[in-house]
């Protein structure tokens, strides 16, 4: 099975690339962040005539997220907690893997920048909000994957430059404390966790050539239950949608399970 996450700056900007992508990696859940879409202009149709099945939460102009699955998604909830600024950044729902129900969290998290603002108020409200549903939820099933655009790089291997980063809402210490609170619920950092000491990233601006100088961070992660780490097939960030042209500047991470 074919678990695919990407933040895709725009679904109707992107609808193009979306659909090659879909079409040539067929996989069978697809997690989108930043579909920046009301639910009602939402492609459903172009989507539906390759055979994936939407299910969104969507907000004019800002952030969304959506599953597009071939396969069956039961349960589906974007209530997980209630968002302060009743903002649309989680969609949940079931998925049948062999003899495991296993629940799908498909995330965005907030930016946060720039620091000391009313953003990065948010950011922690909402990531304290998150975990407080996490580990609830983590009483009712064990077989979880969190999935996402997580605005957060774990560690200084995971950005070009991170001494430039070192007071932004996505590398500060207190922001990374709640990424590694997370692992110490018992989630694996599926990327680092088959790849210790690799260097790739999943975001390059659009500005000053950084794609093409690799001027990059890990911001899109894949974290799974530890009871799950059976089940890990391979992991890979694929850079093709991101060379392509009018790309989102997330490029797509893929987790294969069986």
């Amino acid at each position: 099975m074919k678990l695919v996450s990407w933040n895709v700056n725009s679904v109707r900007a992107r609808i193009t690339n979306i659909l090659e992508y879909l079409k040539t990696e067929k996989p069978d859940v697809l997690f989108l962040q930043e579909i920046k879409t009301e639910n009602i202009n939402f492609p459903t149709d172009e989507f539906k005539k390759i055979g994936y099945e939407s299910h969104v939460f969507g907000q004019k102009s800002y952030n969304g997220v959506a599953f597009l699955t071939k396969i069956k998604i039961q349960n589906i909830q974007t209530n997980l907690f209630k968002d302060e600024l009743k903002q649309s950044r989680i969609i949940t729902g079931d998925i049948q893997l062999k003899n495991k129900k296993i629940n799908l969290i498909n995330i965005y998290v907030p930016n946060g920048n720039p620091v000391n603002t009313e953003k990065y108020t948010y950011k922690n409200n909402w990531l304290t909000k998150f975990l407080k549903s996490i580990k609830k939820n983590l009483t009712l099933n064990k077989n979880i994957i969190i999935a996402g655009d997580f605005n957060i790089i774990p560690e200084e291997i995971d950005v070009h430059n991170h001494e430039k980063y070192l007071n932004d809402a996505l590398f500060k210490i207190e922001i990374r404390k709640f990424y590694r609170e997370l692992l110490n619920y018992g989630f694996k950092d599926v990327y680092r966790f088959l790849n210790k000491d690799k260097q790739e990233y999943t975001f390059w601006d659009y500005m000053a050539g950084s794609f093409q100088k690799n001027n990059g961070m890990r911001i899109d992660h894949f974290l799974i239950t530890d009871n799950l780490i059976e089940n890990i097939k391979t992991i890979k960030i694929n850079k093709k949608p991101r060379s392509k042209p009018k790309p989102s500047d997330h490029t797509p991470i893929e987790l294969e399970i069986n």
